[in-house]
């Protein structure tokens, strides 16, 4: 018999994927976040496809992740509503609110979250942290505005990186470019994610304090920890 103790970090994910489902709505359209720990919820959505009228979801690879799996997805325009929205985070603190972006999709997921009466984060227990910031905080901007926003965050002691991908900068699902900041230490998360939501420029940043996590589901060494906030 496997322990939890014995578990994977892959096999956690796979267990809070798993105890996700009990969040979805029957009869209802699901919001799906995007990443390796979504991957798990969209494998046990595949299951229960048949009780549900689909899903909206945040990203490329979610959308094809889910249609592959005979889940019909919808445009988010096309809902008023969602019951839930289940995603990872990259870090959640004490209150539920997360760092969000590391797979890019951050724009999309902020929409998709605002749609959802509840958020449900799924995340292992190395997400789980005291104060925001050591994971690299990304920043969706229209290119044009890069280096004036880099500049801002420098005046806030963080040092902004454009992100790369094949030696290119990385162009987001909606066309745009991402920098991740290191170096800062978001006590106020709220104040913070309205502060740089105004600047010029920004299209998206990746702190997810307005639409914060109502439960966080935790892969840990114990089995799965159901957080409420």
């Amino acid at each position: 018999m496997t322990t939890p103790s014995s578990l994977t970090q892959d096999e956690l994910k796979a267990l809070v994927g798993q105890a996700a489902l009990q969040y979805v709505v029957p009869g209802d359209i699901v919001g799906v976040g995007t990443g390796s720990t979504v991957n798990k919820f969209i494998d046990a959505l595949a299951s229960i496809k048949g009780d549900i009228k689909g899903a909206v979801s945040s990203s490329v690879a979610s959308t094809e992740r889910l249609l592959a799996l005979g889940i019909p997805v919808l445009d988010a325009n096309e809902v008023e509503s969602l019951s839930v929205y289940i995603d990872g985070a990259d870090e959640i603190d004490g209150q539920g609110h997360m760092v969000k972006g590391g797979g890019a999709a951050l724009t999309r997921e902020k929409i998709v979250a605002a749609l959802a009466q509840r958020f449900v984060c799924i995340a292992d227990e190395s997400k789980r942290v005291e104060v925001l910031g050591k994971f690299p905080l990304p920043v969706e901007v229209i290119p044009m505005a890069t280096q004036h926003i880099a500049r801002r965050f420098a005046a806030m002691g963080g040092v902004a990186t454009v992100r790369q991908k094949d030696g290119k900068p990385l162009v987001t699902d909606n066309g745009q470019h991402i920098l991740d900041v290191t170096g800062l230490s978001i006590a106020e998360p709220l104040k913070f994610e309205s502060e740089v939501n105004q600047w010029p420029g920004v299209v998206t940043v990746g702190v997810f304090a307005h639409q914060k996590a109502a439960v966080c589901l935790l892969g840990t060494a114990q089995g799965v920890k159901t957080l409420p906030y």
